[in-house]
C-alpha cells in the first residue's frame, strides 16, 4: 500500500450471473406504522442479492500486510451481497461532509456505474449526514459497517433472545437516523408557525421507536435476570466460555470436545445464541462447556449491550478458552479485538488459557513457531482433527485447578452428605476417623467451600495460598514484559 489511495477492482467469479433481484431499483419508502416496519422499511439494510461496492478509509499509521479489505468482502458476502470492487483511500482524518475525498467520491462515483452497483458499503461509521451527502451524490444506498453487521445478525438470529437483542440494536441505530427516511416530504412546507407533515410523521415514528425500545429494554432485562438465575443456578459445576473472534473455529472445538453436534460453519457470524453442554474432562471429570457468539473488530456497542444476557455464561464462567485463527495473517490484531470487547464486558482480567486453532491450516509451521514465541502459554490445535487436544486437556484441568486449596474438613463421622459434596468437588487425599468425628484431606474450589455452611464442620487451610498471583488474561499493550494478550500465566 503506497501512501496515496490505491482503488481495487473485483470482477464477478467466471461463469456466475447477476441475479435480477439484484437489479432492482431501490423503491421509495412508504409511512411505516409500526417500529418493526420503521427498522425493515429501511431498505438499506438489505444487501441480499445486491452488487456492492466496497470503501475503506485508512490512517497513516496502518501497516498490515493483509487486505485490508479482506474482512468486509467476508463481512458483505455473508450478507448476501456480491462483491464487485473495492476502494481504499488513505488521509489523517476523514472528510467531515462525505468521509472520503472529493476526488474519491469522483472516482467511486465512475466504479459504481462501471460495476452497476447497487450499494456501497463502508468499513467505517458514517455520521448520519455522511451517509445522507453521499447517497445523495452516488444515487445508491451507502451502509456503513455497524449497519452492515446488523443486517448479518438480523439474519442470523433465531432464538426469541437473540432477535429481541437485534431488534433492539437497530432501533438505537436507526433512531438518529430516521431523518433520511422523511425527505421525500421535506418540500411540503407550511406558513410560520406551522409544521410539515413530513415533521410531524418523524415525531410520530421517532415517539414509536422510543416506546418500542423501552420495551425491548425491558424485556431484555428480565431474559438476563432470569439468564442471571439459570447461571447461577449451575453453581455445582465447574464452567468454561469459549470466545473468540468470529469464524475461529469455536463450534468445531466444542464439537470435537463435548461430540455437541452444534452447526459449525464457515461463515462469519454462525453462532449467535449461547449453548452449553456437559462435557467431560480427563483427569478432572464434568464440567459445562458454553459457545458465545464471535467477536470481532470495532463490534458496535449497542450489539455488546444488546447481547448481555447471551454473553452471561462468558461473564459468569470460572475459565475462558480464547480461541483464535492461527492460519489466519491478521491473528495477532484479532486477538487484540477480542480482549477490547472483554474489557466492555469487564472481564478482561478472567483466567483464560490461548487456544490458537486451526494449525493444520497453517501453510508454514515457522508461522505457529512465532506465534507460540509470542504466546508461550498458548495451546496450539486443531479443533478439525483433533491434533492437540490431549494438551487442551491439560491446559484447562491446570487452570480450574489454579485456585484450589488444600484443606482438611472435620466435621460429624455422619455427615456423609458433606462427605460426598467434597468428594464430587474436589480431590480427597485421606480420610481419618475418631470416635465422633472424620477430618477429610481434599483439594477444592474456595466456590464450593463457601457453600459448605454447616455450624458443626471446621476447615483447616493447609497451603499459603498467593493471592497475589499473575491474573491469567490481562491488557496486551500493558503487558511489561511486551508480550501480547495470553502470553501471562494462561496455565499453573
Amino acid at each position: 500500500m503506497t501512501k496515496a489511495a490505491d482503488t481495487l477492482l473485483l470482477r464477478m467469479p467466471e461463469g456466475r450471473s447477476v441475479p435480477a433481484a439484484a437489479r432492482n431499483n431501490q423503491q421509495q419508502l412508504t409511512c411505516p406504522r409500526e417500529p418493526s416496519q420503521i427498522v425493515h422499511e429501511i431498505d438499506r439494510k438489505q444487501v441480499d442479492e445486491e452488487l456492492a461496492i466496497l470503501v475503506r478509509v485508512i490512517g497513516p499509521e496502518y501497516s498490515e500486510t493483509v487486505d485490508p479489505l479482506e474482512e468486509l468482502s467476508g463481512l458483505a458476502t455473508t450478507a448476501g451481497a456480491i462483491v464487485m470492487g473495492g476502494l481504499v483511500q488513505r488521509r489523517d482524518k476523514p472528510d467531515v461532509a462525505t468521509f472520503i475525498g472529493k476526488g474519491k467520491v469522483d472516482e467511486l462515483e465512475r466504479l459504481i456505474e462501471f460495476h452497476a452497483a447497487d450499494i456501497v458499503i463502508f468499513d467505517n461509521n458514517l455520521a448520519p449526514g455522511q451517509t445522507r451527502n453521499l447517497e445523495k451524490r452516488l444515487k445508491v444506498k451507502v451502509l456503513d459497517r455497524t449497519e452492515l453487521i446488523l443486517d448479518i445478525f438480523a439474519t442470523r438470529a433465531k432464538t426469541a433472545e437473540a432477535r429481541l437483542a437485534v431488534e433492539l440494536a437497530q432501533l438505537e441505530y436507526s433512531l438518529p437516523r430516521l431523518k433520511r427516511m422523511w425527505t421525500h416530504l421535506s418540500r411540503i412546507k407550511m406558513g410560520v408557525g406551522m409544521r410539515g407533515p413530513g415533521e410531524k410523521q418523524l415525531e410520530v415514528d421517532r415517539r414509536l421507536v422510543e416506546k418500542r425500545i423501552h420495551d425491548l429494554r425491558t424485556e431484555l432485562d428480565k431474559i438476563e435476570r432470569r439468564k442471571e438465575r439459570v447461571v447461577a443456578g449451575r453453581s455445582g459445576h465447574m464452567t468454561v466460555s469459549l470466545v473468540g473472534y468470529t469464524n475461529a473455529g469455536k463450534s468445531t472445538l466444542m464439537n470435537a470436545l463435548t461430540d455437541a453436534g452444534v452447526v459449525a460453519e464457515d461463515k462469519l457470524f454462525a453462532t449467535l445464541d449461547t449453548r452449553t453442554r456437559r462435557w467431560f474432562l480427563p483427569g478432572w471429570g464434568p464440567v459445562l462447556l458454553s459457545d458465545t457468539v464471535g467477536f470481532i473488530r470495532d463490534l458496535p456497542h449497542k450489539l455488546v449491550t444488546s447481547f448481555k444476557a447471551t454473553l452471561e455464561e462468558a461473564t459468569r464462567a470460572d475459565l475462558l478458552l480464547h480461541v483464535a485463527d492461527a492460519s489466519h495473517p491478521d491473528v495477532v490484531q484479532q486477538i487484540s479485538s477480542v480482549y477490547n470487547v472483554l474489557s466492555e464486558l469487564g472481564i478482561e482480567e478472567k483466567q483464560t488459557v490461548l487456544v490458537l486453532n486451526k494449525i493444520d491450516k497453517v501453510a508454514d509451521p515457522t508461522l505457529t513457531s512465532i506465534l507460540l514465541v509470542r504466546y508461550p502459554r498458548a495451546v496450539p490445535v486443531s479443533a478439525s482433527t483433533c491434533e492437540g487436544l490431549d494438551s487442551l486437556h491439560k491446559a484447562v484441568s491446570d487452570a480450574l485447578s489454579r485456585s484450589f486449596r488444600d484443606v482438611e474438613v472435620e466435621t460429624s463421622v455422619s455427615n456423609g452428605r458433606l462427605a460426598a459434596f467434597l468428594a464430587a468437588h474436589g480431590e480427597v487425599f485421606s480420610t481419618r476417623y475418631t470416635d465422633t468425628r472424620m477430618i477429610i484431606h481434599c483439594r477444592i474450589s474456595p466456590r464450593f467451600l463457601g457453600q459448605i455452611q454447616d455450624p458443626d464442620t471446621e476447615i483447616r487451610y493447609l497451603d499459603a495460598f498467593a493471592f497475589d498471583d499473575p491474573v491469567i488474561g490481562g491488557n496486551p499493550e500493558s503487558a511489561g514484559d511486551g508480550r501480547g494478550f495470553g502470553e501471562m500465566d494462561e496455565v499453573a
